[in-house]
């Protein structure tokens, strides 16, 4: 089973709909999903200020600032 992680923070407009369109896959394709939050961790935060939402699979980075659900599908199917 794949593992989706999704760093965001709070506020983030482009997180939302990122995180939106990872658990509206999540059911039908059965993946786990991780969300982070980058304001909690100092080391997150300088790594990915101006970077979110960046989505990892199996912790492997995928995608930044957006990901559609066709991307994030093809993306899984691999």
């Amino acid at each position: 089973m794949h593992r989706v992680t999704l760093y965001t923070k709070p506020y983030c407009s482009l997180c939302h709909k990122a995180e939106e369109t990872i658990l509206g896959l999540q059911d039908r394709l059965g993946f786990g999903v991780e969300k982070i939050d980058i304001m909690q961790d100092p080391k997150i935060f300088e790594k990915y200020q101006y970077d979110i939402p960046v989505i990892l699979i199996d912790g492997i980075e995928r995608f930044r600032h957006q990901v559609t659900t066709e991307e994030l599908e093809k993306a899984l199917a691999t």
